[in-house]
């Protein structure tokens, strides 16, 4: 006997994630905003604050640069890519997406390396940049390391990110408490991370997800031996990619409805 029946075998896992990964970085680069977000403006505020006494006013050089990559990390991430994938769940390419023969997880993935890598890419700009117009000598390792905290400041708000998205269905409401969140995580770490709000304030700054990052990037820029600030820092920044990828796993939904 003939069999005509359809073959329902999946192609193979490696096929279905080269082409999300294909067409995720095909809309990335057509994305003018998410250039603009991870390292345009990084690179506006880097030259602005180049001029004068701008570097000393503002904390030094180290700190300037330090601010900028965290500041394309945050915006990047948190403004962009939850925007995005909250714009493509309300009109419905989340779903149409999920009858393809890629698994649910490997299409949120794909998103997520893009974005991981378009952050990196953008980093690496920014650093470069920010090492000329203010004098910072950097070597090969350094670089490096300044890559790495870079990828681990990229997964913590794209973390948070996911969160938000999984916790909140409509676009619109994602739009305006990203921006808020964006400011106040942005003022916590830099008023309170300053001291000017007491110590108390800072404390709670310096556990704070710009806060450590700022902390990290800051420490390495400067040269600084490794302390125990650093390492609170950096078990900060894994401590909330942990709990929020948990948040934005559990509660996410594939439909705004």
């Amino acid at each position: 006997m003939t069999n005509t029946g359809v073959n329902t075998a999946r192609p193979p896992r490696g096929l279905a994630m080269s082409s999300l990964l294909r067409a995720d970085s095909i809309v990335m680069l057509n994305s003018k905003t998410s250039l603009v977000l991870s390292a345009l403006l990084p690179i506006v505020i880097l030259v602005v604050t180049s001029f004068g006494k701008g570097q000393s006013r503002l904390g030094g050089s180290s700190l300037l640069v330090s601010l900028a990559l965290t500041l394309g990390l945050l915006t990047s991430c948190l403004l962009g890519y939850t925007l995005a994938l909250a714009h493509d769940r309300e009109i419905g390419v989340l779903q149409r997406l999920r009858v393809t023969p890629a698994p649910n997880w490997m299409i949120i993935t794909s998103r997520l390396v893009v974005q991981v890598a378009t952050n990196l890419l953008a980093s690496i700009i920014v650093v470069i940049v920010g090492a000329i117009v203010h004098g910072l000598a950097l070597n090969v390792g350094q670089y490096l390391l300044v890559i790495a905290i870079a990828v681990i400041g990229a997964a913590m708000f794209l973390a948070i990110g996911q969160a938000l998205v999984g916790l909140v269905q409509s676009t619109n409401a994602i739009s305006a408490i990203g921006r808020l969140l964006m400011i106040f995580l942005l003022l916590l770490g830099l008023l309170g991370g300053s001291g000017i709000l007491g110590d108390t304030m800072k404390t709670i700054a310096d556990w704070s997800p710009v806060g450590a990052l700022l902390t990290l990037f800051s420490d390495l820029l400067n040269q600084s031996a490794w302390s125990g600030q650093d390492t609170s820092s950096l078990l900060a920044c894994v401590g909330y990619i942990v709990v929020f990828t948990s948040i934005g796993i559990r509660w996410f939904r594939w439909n705004s409805r």
